[in-house]
């Protein structure tokens, strides 16, 4: 039994006696029980309960005390570290630093510094850059104001099929062809241009430009870049070096500030995926942080920063439609990313992260945890690979440019001439479905 006492004091100005409140928790068999006195105004004889008060206050202790113990068992030892290490490992002694949980709030300032200095950078360094580059948007008509096929655009289909063309064109009094090329029109509105889209990759490119050099600078002279398994040398007990401060720091700030910049950029196909990327990298870079794995952690990072580089390069070539420098800096790409993120990673770096680490340490969590993130990050790394490949194949036998498999096409208007010369054809045949004609529409009203 624990005895809580609770004392208020006598107010002269009210004349209000407050009596001494005895609070009597007891802790036994599935029984608790609360003590109470009642409050009393003199004179008056009317009594305030407190039970809800206490309540309360007793609830917020309860969920404090299972928060607590909950944090304890989440962050135990043995969960996250092999036998006989822990946290207390971590702890700064001797003049020797060591990651430090707290340290990760700095990414959040470090990472809206990185948003502000991306809307000046390409405001002052990208725009002039396109212009320079020779970069040039198409002229857009838009879609005229049509109430009926913006609600139906918005709230239905963006691509509507040609029964429901054909319900549309009856509803606005315009031709099928015009409700075609309102909705091509109205989409391509919606694409973002190839200036807003060389933006983002020149920013890109800046950043994973720098990223790889200063990662190069701070691994180049380590042992561990050449003989990966000292990686686990002294593990946990490997004190921080600056240079591997400031490398996470950067590193994980960019990260976040793509994750909260992702709903504004260009959406691609691989949105989804892109996500996942993020929050796994993120997760993956902080985990790494925590229970220092900070030699792993810089050998992933400058794995993956090695061809990120050149892709975004390529894409900057590609909108300014310099064809020839494109295609020869995307074989470079794919031959950095099939090297770097397909044989280095999964054969050097996770090899030595899931298989050597067994012959030192008895498996924990912490070990799965870790190399559960580093093969979702593989399985995306094969996802790109085949796209790329595709890619490659695509120039290959002699196509003038790379398309992007991720971008969004923008249709034009020979795409609605093709459309409208597909559908004059129909509408001699008849627009056969499941081997009947569902509507013959020869005196459709011209444009």
């Amino acid at each position: 039994m624990v005895p809580v006492f609770l004392f208020v004091f006598h107010a002269d100005p009210d004349n209000l006696c407050i009596y001494f409140l005895n609070i009597v928790v007891c802790a036994g068999k599935h029984k608790s029980c609360l003590q109470y006195s009642h409050l009393s105004r003199a004179g008056s004889g009317k009594r305030w309960c407190v039970l809800e008060m206490l309540d309360s206050s007793l609830s917020l202790c309860f969920v404090y005390r299972m928060l607590s113990r909950l944090s304890e068992l989440i962050w135990a030892d043995w969960i996250w570290f092999p036998e006989g290490h822990g946290w207390a490992d971590l702890k700064d002694h001797d003049g020797k630093v060591f990651p430090n949980p707290k340290d990760l709030w700095a990414t959040i300032p470090i990472a809206l510094c990185f948003l502000v200095i991306r809307q000046i950078f390409e405001r002052t360094v990208a725009i002039p850059l396109a212009s320079l580059l020779g970069v040039s948007d198409k002229q857009r008509v838009g879609a005229s104001p049509n109430p009926v096929l913006e609600s139906y655009f918005c709230s239905t289909s963006k691509h509507p099929k040609q029964v429901l063309v054909f319900s549309l064109s009856k509803q606005t009094g315009c031709s099928v062809r015009q409700v075609q090329r309102w909705f091509r029109r109205r989409r391509n509105q919606d694409r973002p241009s190839k200036l807003k889209k060389f933006r983002e990759a020149s920013w890109r490119f800046t950043f994973y430009l720098l990223a790889f050099f200063a990662g190069l600078a701070v691994l180049i002279d380590k042992p561990w870049f050449y003989d990966v398994k000292l990686i686990w040398e002294n593990f946990p007990k490997m004190p921080l070096l600056p240079s591997q401060y400031w490398y996470y720091m950067i590193e994980l700030g960019f990260y976040i500030s793509l994750l909260v910049s992702v709903a504004s950029d260009v959406k691609r196909k691989d949105f989804k995926e892109q996500i996942i990327h993020h929050v796994a990298t993120i997760a993956l870079i902080s985990f790494s942080w925590l229970v220092n794995y900070i030699r792993a952690g810089t050998l992933i990072m400058l794995v993956h920063d090695a061809a990120d580089y050149l892709m975004e390069s390529a894409k900057m070539f590609n909108y300014a439609g310099w064809r020839r420098t494109c295609n020869f800096i995307f074989t470079m790409f794919a031959a950095v990313f099939i090297v770097t993120r397909l044989i280095i990673l999964p054969f050097w770096i996770i090899h030595t992260t899931f298989v050597y680490p067994l012959t030192l340490y008895s498996p924990f969590f912490g070990f799965y945890f870790f190399n559960g993130l580093m093969c979702v990050l593989q399985v995306l790394h094969i996802f790109w690979a085949v796209l790329i490949l595709r890619m490659v194949v695509k120039f290959l036998p002699g196509n003038d440019i790379v398309e992007d498999e991720r971008s969004d096409k923008e249709e034009t208007e020979s795409d609605d001439e093709d459309g409208d010369c597909e559908h004059r054809e129909k509408s001699r045949n008849g627009h056969v479905q499941n081997g009947h004609t569902v509507l013959n529409n020869n005196h459709s009203k011209r444009d």
